[in-house]
């Protein structure tokens, strides 16, 4: 009776709404699902940042409509947290915005500065939304593929002449999801020289910056001079203090570039509860001890796993970013083939690498978002397969 729009039609089911779909339907059948899928992180948010949640709640400031670009106090923690962490200067009033979630901003931002016809350059495999929010702008994605021989880095010397002149943005995402590729302060450079050369914005989504296990911390692309004339970057609370549920993110940056998305949410949102901003201000300033717990525990999940992975005979894309391991499906497997088997005889869901594009083909990504355990009874139940 009801038909849907073109711009609707033309999207693909959303990866990880059909892999909780699969995985419901498992659920129903009786079997002991493992979810691989979703980096949706299995340990609670710090006790700390709940109680002051819980305290904000009961603030009268607090349950009327909120700021919509996020109160002043959040956006200043924002700031005095990349010039901890990064190094890099920011103006709270004008070059950080808060977000109802860094996935809201990341959708949100092509409609500010794209028109019908533009092209937004996108990597592939990578984050969906980069795509959809493209499409939803009316602009035309135009594919960079990531290739393990380039380190999963975009080669910006194979962009046509032609797509470059009409290209108005380039979304770069390191650490990288899906491949966990890590980002490099040289690559940023030639980026920022290169997005100045043909008045291209750069976007960066830096979610998983404090979500690695080695020694070497990752960069943020406002660290290369210059970078603000240019860039914006999305952040979120999500990975880095176990808080999906908040909803709570930022975009900092180039002044225009954050007025722009700005005038799209005050037209679309009405900001995010003051509650969870006060409680976000707590996660900021919270000792960097607490995430180092974190990421110790990802690092133990990491070895364990890809030790297992390897001893079956799987080859493993060994990185010290993100919590996620990429990983070549066997000889004779697409990995929708691959995947599907792995949930239908052995009740693992895990995400095909095709799904996050044409370049993920023959791979599959590997949450290390449950418990230690959970991790090793997957490990036996794949090696069962006798692949």
């Amino acid at each position: 009776m009801f038909e849907f729009s073109e711009r609707l039609k033309q999207l693909p089911p959303y990866l990880f709404a059909e892999l909780d779909r699969k995985k419901q339907e498992k659920l129903a059948q009786g079997v002991d699902v493992i979810d691989l899928g979703v980096g949706d992180p299995d340990l609670p948010t710090p006790a700390p940042i709940v109680e002051e949640g819980k305290r904000a709640l009961e603030n009268p400031e607090n349950h009327r409509y909120p700021s919509y670009v996020g109160k002043l106090a959040f956006r200043e923690a924002v700031a005095n947290w990349y010039k901890r962490r990064f190094g890099v200067e920011l103006d709270p009033e004008r070059e950080v915005i808060a977000l109802i979630g860094s996935k809201e901003g990341i959708f949100h931002f092509p409609l500010a500065f794209v028109n019908p016809g533009d092209v937004v350059l996108v990597p592939d495999p990578a984050y969906p939304v980069y795509r959809i929010g493209t499409l939803f702008a009316g602009g035309e994605p135009y594919v960079l593929p990531l290739k393990e021989e380039n380190d999963f880095l975009p080669d910006l010397d194979a962009i046509p002449e032609d797509v470059i002149k009409k290209a108005k943005i380039i979304w770069v995402n390191y650490p990288n999801n899906p491949t966990s590729a890590p980002p490099t302060l040289e690559f940023y450079e030639k980026l920022v020289d290169w997005a100045k050369k043909h008045n291209v914005i750069v976007a960066s989504d830096n979610a998983y910056s404090e979500i690695y296990t080695g020694s070497q911390k990752p960069p943020s692309i406002l660290e290369v001079p210059g970078a603000k004339d240019v860039a914006i970057e999305f952040h979120s609370l999500s990975k880095t203090y176990n808080m999906t549920g908040w909803r709570l993110g930022w975009a900092v940056g180039n002044e225009e570039l954050v007025k722009g998305l700005g005038k799209v949410k005050t037209n679309v949102d009405s900001g995010q509860f003051g509650a969870i901003q006060d409680a976000g201000i707590k996660a900021l300033s919270m000792p960097e001890e607490e995430v180092q717990k974190l990421r110790d525990v990802y690092a133990e999940r990491k070895r364990i796993m890809t030790q297992a992975l390897e001893r079956i005979g799987l080859k493993v894309y060994r990185s010290d970013y993100t919590f996620y391991l990429w990983v070549k499906v066997p000889e004779g497997y697409t990995s929708a083939q691959f995947v599907g088997r792995l949930i239908d005889e052995a009740g693992i869901v895990c995400t095909p690498g095709s799904g996050f594009g044409e370049h993920g083909e023959g791979y599959f990504r590997i949450s290390l978002t449950v418990p230690t355990e959970r991790l090793l009874e997957a490990s036996e139940r794949i090696k069962s397969l006798k692949l």
